[in-house]
């Protein structure tokens, strides 16, 4: 039997945590370590603190907040991170086909497949499903938690809209040591999924288990050009907009004209114009369907 640990974020789904230790005891899980924070941002701490007390396998209750904060105390150790959904998109869950249910997702911590996966670093700090600059960032950022809770998913819908008269900044962009691009961009994304924000599939032959970061560029400037963009997403064909430009890599820097927000899986930082982003192969174990992702 593993050594089991549960990290949550007791502001997620309320009325469900009482749920999730009814379903571990049933399970087996009697008395696991159990560590509950108010701020995703609290996790890392508390993660470990479960691996220094021996626990081998982690349950992370939230959002995709709360994975991108634990991944980087997970990374490169041998523990593995099995994640119960409890956030508004649950984008790294949807991802890798993790059910929503609490008993199916504790189920597949407890019995599913150990496999590893990559997870992409921006200015030192991990992230699981994406990471962008610019226009995504704004839109994050607008989307608050208490719009979110408003409106849900809707939220980045409203925030999206809000924001597609950004102004444009000027971009250098240096994948693996090579000049990949120079000129006006309005958003840079980095992804280690297909899948982000409204599922809507970005990058098309993303693995997360490939070595590589898929990087986007979007050039759209006004809210026709962006129209144009989002409708060619919508229909998975975001590589073929006149507006976007898609390579991969393994180490990116990238230098802009000024100061723009960027985003970590949905969770806004501080302005910055300079950012190094790289892939750590391999570094996460997580507990997945058997027949695979």
């Amino acid at each position: 039997m593993s050594s089991v640990a549960v990290v949550a974020n007791q502001n997620k789904r309320v009325g469900g945590l009482p749920e999730l230790r009814r379903i571990l005891e049933r399970e087996g899980v009697s008395n696991p370590m159990w560590h509950e924070v108010q701020k995703s941002r609290e996790a890392p701490k508390r993660v470990r603190q479960a691996l220094d007390s021996g626990a081998d396998l982690v349950f992370v209750w939230g959002g995709d907040g709360m994975v991108q904060h634990c991944v980087g105390a997970l990374a490169n150790t041998k523990a593995a991170l099995a994640v119960v959904p409890a956030g508004t998109a649950n984008l790294f869950a949807a991802n890798l086909r993790i059910p929503d249910d609490i008993a199916q997702a504790v189920a597949l911590g407890l019995r599913g497949r150990r496999k590893k996966f990559d997870i992409g670093r921006m200015n030192g700090e991990s992230f699981a499903v994406f990471a962008g600059a610019g226009f995504d960032a704004s839109m994050v950022n607008d989307a608050s938690r208490k719009v979110k809770r408003r409106l849900g998913r809707g939220a980045y819908v409203w925030a999206g809209a809000k924001n597609l008269g950004a102004a444009p900044f000027q971009a250098t962009i240096d994948v693996d040591g090579d000049r990949w691009y120079g000129g006006p961009a309005s958003c840079i994304l980095f992804g280690n999924v297909r899948k982000m924000s409204g599922g809507l599939e970005v990058f098309e032959d993303a693995e997360p288990d490939d070595g590589l970061l898929d990087l986007g560029v979007v050039t759209a400037d006004g809210r026709a050009d962006w129209m144009r963009t989002l409708a060619r997403t919508a229909f998975g064909h975001a590589n073929r907009s006149r507006f976007v430009r898609v390579t991969r890599g393994r180490s990116v820097r990238v230098q802009l004209n000024r100061k723009v927000l960027y985003e970590l899986d949905g969770g806004a930082r501080e302005k910055k114009k300079t950012f190094h982003v790289e892939i750590d192969p391999s570094a996460v174990t997580v507990c997945v369907r058997e027949n695979g992702v």
